[in-house]
């Protein structure tokens, strides 16, 4: 697995604090970060590959800095977003999730190879000329999950990948997490969906409040909430 390092990182716009001296360092490979809105968890996960600056403080990949290697970094990283729209580009589903190899300098065999896996493991071949608009809402979110898994990243960070999705399609994708070799982290309010992670992380208060096995900081997360006024 790889090792995700924060070190005494700030992040602020103008007088707005968004995360405050955070220092952790993740090596499991499921790690899962629960939190209030405003809390500071999108902006956690954004800094490991750079779409996030820190305003202070160092974040590393395997002893990568991301704010000096960032171009690197991104090679080990992929994001996965929660509204899987934001992340077609492409008229055919095919076609989107080779728009992603397109700074990779392969052939076009080996291209056609990588996209027809991916089709194939997410059922999504027969789909393969078809508008992704057309798709339904977990099919977009496979689709989103192929265009990252094409780089074949070694960190998968997943930020509320089941918020717009119906029960049926929350199952699935949870299946297909479980089922990924890569170090996954992932941004969620759906606690079940972190059931069996290695790792929790709670954020509140642009602060890490509890740290530890899933079912230990989900309950200090909803005592917490139980705690707090409307």
């Amino acid at each position: 697995m790889s090792t995700i390092s924060f070190s005494d990182v700030t992040v602020a716009y103008d007088d707005k604090l968004v995360l405050d001296g955070i220092s952790l360092t993740l090596e499991e490979n499921r790690v899962g970060i629960i939190g209030a809105n405003g809390g500071g968890k999108s902006t956690l996960v954004r800094l490991i590959n750079g779409l996030t600056d820190p305003s202070s403080g160092t974040v590393t990949v395997d002893g990568l800095d991301v704010a000096t290697q960032g171009k690197q970094v991104r090679k080990k990283v992929g994001f996965v977003f929660s509204d899987a729209e934001n992340q077609i580009v492409m008229p055919t589903v095919a076609d989107d999730i080779a728009f992603s190899l397109r700074r990779l300098k392969l052939d076009r065999q080996e291209k056609h190879r990588r996209v027809a896996a991916m089709l194939e493991r997410f059922d999504l071949a027969g789909h393969a000329d078809h508008s992704p608009h057309f798709l339904s809402g977990g099919q977009k979110q496979l689709l989103a999950l192929s265009s990252v898994l094409v780089l074949e990243p070694d960190i998968i960070i997943a930020d509320e990948p089941t918020t717009l999705l119906d029960m049926r399609n929350r199952r699935k994708i949870a299946e297909v997490f479980a089922s990924l070799p890569q170090q996954l982290i992932v941004v969620s309010h759906d606690l079940g969906f972190l059931a069996g992670f290695d790792r929790v992380l709670c954020i509140d208060d642009h602060k890490v409040v509890a740290d530890g096995q899933p079912e230990e900081v989900i309950a200090f997360y909803t005592d917490l909430m139980d705690k707090r006024p409307l």
